[in-house]
């Protein structure tokens, strides 16, 4: 049994080591916002946050992350109310959507790390994940509406607190 802490749960999941993590999210746990894609960490569609940072989780085994804090497009925000998803929303960026989970974790890695980026930036931490719809240009314009909405409640917060 492998102890796995996802979207702040602790489980115990029946799988070996040597396990994608995507699979026991997707088969064992039934969370199936995380999407498959290519299956060799080439398209972004299972991105998940282990420890904060942005993985793959079809190229991760599940043993690696034992022990380890995992959040998956569920685990974002609980009532799906995460500036990300809101912007995604205003901006139209999903057609078929599948490869949106993985876009939406991968840019909140971005933010969480750099909340001010540059387009030039969105673009290079963004390469990698793919849309086959090719919303690229609406993708970039709502990770800049995300990030700018999150600056603006931040400093709205500080303001509070003094």
């Amino acid at each position: 049994m492998l102890k796995l802490n996802i979207n702040g749960r602790s489980l115990s999941v029946d799988a070996d080591n040597d396990t994608p993590l995507l699979w026991v999210i997707r088969e064992q746990l039934q969370m199936t916002g995380t999407k498959f894609g290519c299956g060799a960490g080439l398209c972004g569609a299972c991105t998940v946050h282990v420890n904060g940072e942005a993985v793959r989780s079809c190229q991760t085994l599940a043993g690696d992350v034992a022990n380890k804090k995992i959040t998956t497009i569920e685990g974002l925000s609980p009532k799906g109310d995460h500036p990300l998803q809101k912007a995604w929303i205003a901006e139209q960026v999903p057609q078929c959507g599948y490869c949106q989970s993985g876009q939406i974790m991968q840019a909140a890695s971005l933010l969480a790390a750099n909340p001010n980026p540059s387009k030039d930036e969105v673009v290079a931490h963004m390469d990698g994940n793919l849309c086959r719809c090719m919303t690229y240009s609406r993708i970039q314009k709502a990770i800049m509406r995300a990030a700018s909405e999150m600056r603006t409640a931040s400093n709205g917060n500080e303001r509070s607190a003094t």
